[in-house]
């Protein structure tokens, strides 16, 4: 343990219920205990019922979910309507779950998904009160079909947007235009409802909601509900006598740390949940700690302990839940699918593996514990990974920040022109709506009409085609259609994966896990939409490469750091194949080998920024024994680790290209860029922080204990050109030079 942050707790602040809370809803609140509101609740129940939009955004389990209740029950009593949005199933069904418990008969809450038989979406357009959704479905399934909802949204009063801060990026950015269209459509019925977003603790909370909603949004932020004491701890896992690429030294993985903590927890009886960053290394982290248990004094616990994360059966998952209610289930190693405010109560602690891309993930996971208000424990368990290293060793990094702003760009080109479509197809767009879809439509639907996508009528704009324009716009990024993982033995379809991250995690010769049973990729038909794999128990994971290209489309934003270092924001062209895989040894982490593939390019256009420096700085650093490819590389590197510090996103969702000599500059250049089509506001943000940003990856890079560089630091998992040639000793001299001018 790096450090322990002891938070105290604190008492609530509690008020009577609004006088025009309906009797019903009191009595039953009463019944399960409830007696009085915390006075945020009050306050933001009451902006909403007076008609203003507004975002509670306060901490983990602090009633925001009986916030918007309040408004919404009114209304349903009243005899409107309520439209409930979740980033998740999970969180849908959860709050369904709620609601039957407490609207009185005989208003009735339905859940509109995917899993919703077709003879049951006719009855729920026609009777329900309150429908709980997700932007998918919205997207793609009512909007369309607007005129069959025709009285439900006549009498929309309020539409409840949950989770808001998971709405960020290109994701976030999507949603938003749904929510225009949402408007608009609402408006063409006559419905005229208001908007009620609840989120984590955020910076700026009504300006985020603004962005997303397009309407004026006042925010609640003063959370006056009472909370248990929680101590944190920072935990970094020890350097083993295992060596990885080049000779360096490696660290115990954070999975493998993790279950031994799951398990030793466990076995003691206190209820943990433990975050892990991807679907294998929940199952992982899983069996290990059953493994652990069972060779232990508590095996009888062993079956206590399980793995959570989308995939699943939603039976599956609902059972799951159930059984962490419960307390049948005392451990679950989960991804961030139980991030979100499903209500799970009586946890003690939690474990959070790995940076969760956002302080306010990070404390809205770790508040998950003591939900019930008791004392809690939790512990942030760094992986082998610059920002996590970084943040053990800097815990005011974490502890003395506000949370971040989330960030999303409607505007964005790659967004707008699809929801356009779909806004046409859905009502004819006429010259008034433009304001609604913000100052970028006009030009995007000129685009759109020489494309051929779109009429240009004298009465509006009209889509021109036959098929679904909803289907244009891939609003989670994945890429195209998913493509399907089927057992060759069995014939049983095991689940799905986006065609994008097909290419790097089912590839020929991936490990893929499902409820606990490793398989291996035999082929993947990118044509047909299928991988197919077979079962078998190898000692390995594996790990995808791949290498990319970068060109300057155009540049937005300069600024000058004295006359030898510039850095850059704008339009990149980037071309990337995944070209390679690692095998790594399950329990250390050890690289066992590497595989070459034979995968097609991908295109993407993008934002990123970029730096260069001058031929003064270049010579000097060559006169010094600097080799400048290593150099800039290992640089590259450590500033992608680094960003998610300062830009509402996570490693994954960008990339980056470093280079002696880029053809485009003429210089030394290192580029980060958005991973997704027209960017999503992360490099621009880089851009806005740079000196900050840069600093911190100098510091993270001096700081790590390791001699000549290891994945703490300036080794990448996913470096196509296997994390040669690095310099970290080259690193810092040139961030040196170039924080020197800034």
């Amino acid at each position: 343990m790096t450090h322990v942050e002891n938070l105290v707790g604190s008492r609530g602040v509690s008020e009577e219920w609004p006088a025009w809370t309906p009797s019903s809803l009191i009595e039953r609140l009463a019944d399960t205990g409830i007696t009085a509101a915390w006075s945020h609740q009050v306050v933001a129940a009451d902006l909403a019922y007076t008609g203003n939009n507004v975002i509670i955004a306060t901490g983990t389990a602090s009633g925001k979910s009986l916030a918007f209740l309040l408004p919404c029950a009114a209304a349903v009593t009243d005899g409107g309507t309520v439209l409930y949005l979740a980033p998740t199933k999970a969180l849908a069904a959860d709050q369904l779950r709620a609601l039957e418990e407490l609207l009185p008969s005989p208003m009735v809450a339905a859940s509109y998904d995917g899993d919703t038989p077709g003879p049951d979406r006719a009855w729920i357009r026609s009777n329900a009160d309150y429908v709980l959704t997700n932007p998918d479905m919205l997207h793609r399934a009512i909007l369309g079909r607007h005129t069959a909802w025709s009285s439900f949204l006549r009498r929309l009063r309020y539409v409840v947007i949950d989770e808001a801060h998971h709405y960020r990026g290109v994701f976030g950015s999507h949603v938003a235009q749904i929510i225009r269209r949402l408007r608009r459509v609402c408006e063409r019925h006559h419905g005229r409802p208001t908007f009620i977003l609840a989120s984590a603790t955020t910076a700026e909370p009504a300006e985020s909601a603004s962005r997303l909603t397009g309407l004026p949004v006042r925010a609640v932020t003063a959370d006056a509900s009472p909370r248990g004491a929680l101590s944190f701890a920072m935990i970094e896992p020890e350097l083993t006598d295992q060596v990885g690429e080049k000779g360096a030294p490696l660290r115990r993985t954070a999975t493998a740390e993790a279950a031994d903590l799951l398990a030793g927890l466990v076995a003691e009886k206190v209820r943990t949940l433990a975050f892990v960053r991807s679907r294998q290394g929940a199952e992982i982290v899983a069996l290990s700690a059953q493994r652990a248990l069972r060779d232990g004094k508590a095996h009888e616990l062993a079956r206590s302990v399980a793995a959570y994360r989308a995939g699943y059966l939603a039976a599956d998952r609902r059972q799951l839940e159930r059984d962490l209610r419960s307390g049948e289930l005392m451990g679950l190693a989960a991804t961030n699918a139980l991030e979100l405010g499903v209500d799970i109560t009586g946890l003690d602690a939690v474990l959070v593996t790995g940076w969760p891309g956002t302080l306010a993930s990070l404390w809205q996971q770790a508040g998950r514990a003591g939900r019930g208000g008791s004392d809690a424990f939790a512990a942030f368990i760094a992986r082998d990974d610059p920002l996590d290293t970084y943040l053990v060793h800097h815990p005011e990094a974490v502890f003395g920040r506000s949370v971040e702003s989330t960030v999303l760009d409607p505007d964005n080109p790659y967004v707008l022109g699809p929801h356009l479509c779909a806004a046409a197809s859905e009502l004819p767009l006429t010259e008034a709506d433009l304001p609604v879809f913000g100052p970028a439509a006009e030009a995007v639907l000129a685009d759109l009409v020489d494309r051929k996508l779109l009429r240009k009528r004298p009465r509006g704009w009209f889509w021109a085609r036959r098929d679904r324009a909803c289907d244009l716009a891939d609003i989670r990024g994945s890429g195209g259609p998913p493509v399907q993982i089927v057992d060759t033995d069995t014939g049983q379809l095991l689940g799905t994966v986006d065609e994008a991250a097909a290419h790097g995690t089912v590839h020929e010769g991936a490990v893929y896990l499902h409820q606990g049973q490793a398989h291996v990729v035999d082929t993947l038909d990118l044509d047909e939409g299928v991988a197919l794999v077979r079962a078998a128990d190898p000692e390995y994971s594996t790990w995808a490469r791949d290498v990319t290209e970068i060109e300057i489309i155009a540049t937005e934003r300069e600024q000058d750091w004295g006359d030898q270092a510039t850095v850059y924001f704008g339009d990149v062209r980037v071309t990337r194949q995944v070209v390679a895989y690692l095998k790594r040894d399950v329990r250390t982490g050890a690289v066992l080998g590497e595989r070459p593939l034979e995968l097609p390019e991908r295109v993407l256009r993008s934002r990123a920024v970029w730096w260069t420096v001058g031929q003064e700085i270049e010579e000097r650093l060559r006169g010094e024994g600097v080799e400048l490819r290593g150099a800039a590389h290992a640089a590259e590197h450590a500033a992608i680790g680094l960003l998610p510090l300062f830009a509402t996103c996570d490693r994954w969702d960008i990339g980056g290209v470093s280079t002696a000599l880029h053809a485009d500059t003429g210089r030394l250049t290192v580029f980060v860029y958005d991973g997704h089509e027209g960017g999503a506001g992360f490099a621009e943000r880089g851009y806005a922080a740079a000196r900050a940003w840069l600093t911190a990856t100098q510091e993270a890079i001096a700081t790590c204990e390791c001699l000549d560089g290891c994945p703490s630091c300036i080794q990448s998992p996913k470096c196509g050109n296997g994390n040669e040639p690095l310099s970290k000793a080259g690193a810092l001299r040139l961030l040196e030079e170039v924080l020197a001018r800034a």
